[in-house]
């Protein structure tokens, strides 16, 4: 065993805490984090300002040039970028402060309190790392803390916290809120492909929701290191929010060969269109890879929604978006199984979305 690795604190599910890491002042990193190659396509050296910025509310007045002209960044973001940032969005920033707030606490609490929480093996709900399979695969340098809300009979009430004090209530009260936002979004995602506002709520059923909070602490030698491996969602939406001060982490694959980071707008919330969406529109409308990386400096948290269709629910490619030119690229499939796809597969690029091809 290496000098460096006679201590290396676990939780429940084996995997190395990166938290607890960063206390022991070590400034070697353990080969499970060590990339042997990070793809790096040509990386954008500055932010971008090409990723449109929508605003909900002038959607939400309904009609006229104005919202002609967020319609149309709307067909833009989906079909150019998979990504785009709302701003007005609806949700109250005093409670986006406090989920913040509360999930810094979690995070913060003394590594036994949070293994209260583990994620068991395999699994996707608690506290640890999600989509690790072997005893050799590579760790994101990132610890989790993912938790099913919608429906109730998803939950797993053990691994709700009584701390902090008010963690339930608050996550309760954002994810309504956020359940609004992506209702809305999608309604005005449906006009901007010619369908009637509600097709995608009414094709859903209970819309299944998960909210995932992802810390990444300093990191000493970040490009040996990856914060989150590169993937797509397997959500119709994904919604995402970082910390204040947080340094720009999150970054997504343009055209296939570029990296560009995404510097958030204050006040704004990141969206991303996910695998569900880019099958029900026969791709005309895509999700895109995306990745984060760790900063030698300073911290940074993010926390991610996922919004997706009922598990019972059939989909495919509808037929509005099938023609000679754009045959049907995607098989119909119950999104439960496709969930389940994804949730027992490593994270790799798209890969995932191969389950729905033809």
């Amino acid at each position: 065993m290496a000098p460096h690795e006679s201590f290396i604190p676990t939780i429940n599910n084996g995997h190395i805490d990166v938290q607890e890491l960063g206390k022991a002042n070590s400034t070697s990193i353990p080969q499970r984090f060590i990339r042997d190659h990070i793809p790096t396509p040509t990386t954008f050296l500055s932010f971008s300002n090409d990723i449109p910025v929508v605003d909900l509310s002038t959607l939400c007045k309904g009609s006229g040039g104005e919202f002609n002209y967020e319609i149309s960044k709307l067909v833009s973001s989906c079909q150019e970028w998979g990504f785009f940032q709302v701003v007005n969005h609806g949700i109250d920033l005093n409670m986006i402060e406090s989920m913040e707030n509360v999930t810094m606490e979690f995070f913060n609490l003394p590594l036994e309190e949070k293994q209260k929480y583990s994620m068991a093996p395999g699994g996707i709900q608690g506290y640890g790392q999600a989509f690790v399979f072997s005893d050799d695969q590579k760790l994101d340098w990132c610890n989790m803390f993912a938790l099913a809300v919608i429906p109730d009979f998803m939950r797993q009430a053990d691994l709700w916290p009584t701390r902090p004090a008010k963690f339930s209530e608050t996550l309760e009260e954002y994810s309504k809120q956020v359940r609004i936002l992506c209702q809305k979004l999608l309604s005005f995602i449906a006009i901007s492909l010619g369908l009637n506002a509600n097709t995608f709520e009414e094709m859903f059923g209970e819309s299944v929701q998960a909210t995932r909070m992802n810390y990444y602490p300093p990191c000493p030698k970040p490009e040996l290191v990856m914060g989150l491996s590169p993937h797509s969602d397997g959500s119709a939406l994904t919604v995402l929010q970082q910390r204040k001060g947080s340094p720009v982490g999150l970054q997504i694959l343009k055209d296939g060969d570029t990296w560009v980071p995404v510097q958030p707008i204050p006040e704004a919330l990141v969206i991303n269109i996910g695998d569900t969406i880019e099958v029900l529109t026969n791709g005309k409308y895509k999700s895109v890879e995306h990745r984060a990386v760790a900063d030698k400096e300073m911290d940074r948290l993010s926390i991610v929604t996922f919004y997706a269709p009922s598990y019972d629910i059939e989909l495919g490619p509808m037929k509005e978006f099938i023609n000679e030119n754009n045959p049907c690229k995607y098989k119909r499939y119950n999104h439960g199984e496709y969930s389940h796809h994804y949730v027992t597969n490593k994270l790799q690029g798209k890969k995932t979305l191969e389950f729905a091809k033809i």
